[in-house]
């Protein structure tokens, strides 16, 4: 059966290659060498391989070097379109901070309104009592001198009576004529006072309406200023209300903890107080209390956002290379910023270093804690320039860019943990675009 195929298979290969003979001559001799179809079917198949091979491989050269050339085309127009990114969010966050200390020089000129207006407000209470009481003063003189007018009036004509009724004889000659002398006297010194009287009355008339006037033009300032406090208040809060939800922290909390870092009522900045006898507030002092109220919070907010991570670990040029999220089947709990071996790295908020040196994968490790439970590390370091339980502030440098650990590069591995748990560092970072 073996034989039978064996020789099917020969005479069928004898068809596609023939036994061919290579003949060897030279001057002594003559020899051949016979290739049989088998050594021939090997050698056309062997020299098949070979050359579909050097296709192939030929090929796959080509297109990786094409794909090469796209990527690096790809990676450079990446790198252009964040370089560009990155100086808008400089820019940006420039305007914001140039409107940022506008916004505080109109504050702190705006409290110094407040202040003079409240004293101004004062000065006014004082004017009206004291006119007031110099009109009360003024009315109760009147009535007085009215009276005694009246008095003299009635004893004036009781003494006309009995001069008409002929008992001058009865009062003396002399002493009638010197009681009229004196009735005449105190008369005309009654209407002198009388006159005097009615002219302050209409003096300090006069004067209250100026004083209401003026009253009435201060109060109508003093709500233009008002209007325009709240105004500032809304544009500057809402921002940092809305960046706080963003990240996830509860506002009033996180104000809630930065308070409890002042001692007595009102933390920072305490309400105005107009009245000293326990009298119930007015409207511009409720008004100018929640006002302060307002930056208070601001205040608070300002705080609040140094000890959280609302900022970029690197100042210079740099670029994402990969972000939080599920990376090979495993989690990749931070940010990654490639930029130059060597380049400065900044502490992201106010903390306490708990960690700085090597860890496993990490490298050259540095771990700051921040306030409300957060947690900040920075990877791969070339050099750490903290120690442990070192105080560091937003912007301060804490170490060089490296390549130590587990790393395929130079890079920045930049994690941020609330509570032991990672979260994505870009919800903080979004989230101070609009208002840093």
């Amino acid at each position: 059966m073996r034989t039978r195929f064996a020789i099917r298979t020969h005479a069928l290969m004898e068809r596609f290659f023939p036994e061919r003979r290579l003949f060897l001559k030279s001057d002594n001799d003559t020899r051949f060498i016979r290739l049989r179809p088998e050594t021939q079917a090997a050698a056309y198949l062997g020299g098949a391989l070979l050359v579909s091979w050097a296709i192939i491989a030929t090929a796959i050269l080509l297109m990786d070097s094409i794909s090469a050339g796209n990527f690096r085309e790809q990676a450079r127009r990446d790198q252009i379109t964040y370089q560009r990114r990155l100086n808008e969010l400089s820019d940006e966050r420039d305007s914001r901070a140039a409107e940022s200390l506008a916004a505080q020089e109109r504050f702190n000129t705006a409290l110094a309104q407040v202040s003079s207006m409240q004293a101004r407000l004062l000065d006014s209470e004082t004017r009206r009592r004291e006119l007031e009481t110099g009109i009360d003063v003024i009315q109760t003189t009147l009535r007085d001198t009215m009276k005694d007018r009246k008095e003299v009036g009635n004893r004036l004509a009781a003494l006309q009576a009995q001069i008409d009724g002929g008992d001058v004889a009865m009062l003396g000659g002399g002493d009638a004529d010197g009681t009229l002398d004196l009735l005449s006297e105190a008369l005309a010194r009654t209407a002198q006072q009388r006159d005097q009287v009615v002219a302050d009355a209409q003096d300090a008339l006069v004067r209250a309406d100026d004083m209401a006037t003026e009253l009435r033009l201060m109060e109508e300032k003093n709500d233009r200023i008002f209007r325009q406090l709240e105004e500032a208040m809304t544009v500057s809060v809402k921002p940092l209300d809305k960046m706080f939800t963003a990240a996830g922290m509860d506002p009033d909390r996180i104000i809630g903890e930065v308070r409890k870092g002042y001692s007595g009522q009102g933390g920072p900045l305490t309400p105005l107080t107009f009245s000293t006898r326990g009298e119930e507030p007015s409207a511009d002092t409720e008004r100018a209390n929640r006002i302060l109220g307002e930056m208070d919070k601001l205040n608070l907010y300002r705080i609040a956002a140094q000890k959280a991570p609302f900022a970029v670990p690197i100042k210079d040029a740099f670029r994402f290379t990969s972000g939080f999220g599920r990376r090979w089947g495993r989690l990749h709990a931070g940010t990654d910023f490639a930029a130059p071996h060597g380049t400065p790295i900044y502490a992201t908020a106010d903390g306490v270093v708990t960690w700085a040196g090597w860890q496993s994968g990490y490298g050259r490790l540095v771990k700051i804690q921040h306030a409300f439970g957060i947690e900040t590390r920075y990877a791969h370091q070339s050099k750490i320039r903290v120690k442990v339980g070192q105080r560091v502030s937003r912007g301060e440098r804490i170490g060089d860019m490296g390549n130590t650990g587990r790393s395929t590069g130079t890079h920045l591995h930049y994690e941020v943990r609330v509570g032991g748990e990672p979260v994505n560092p870009m919800i903080y970072i979004k989230a101070a675009n609009d208002v840093f």
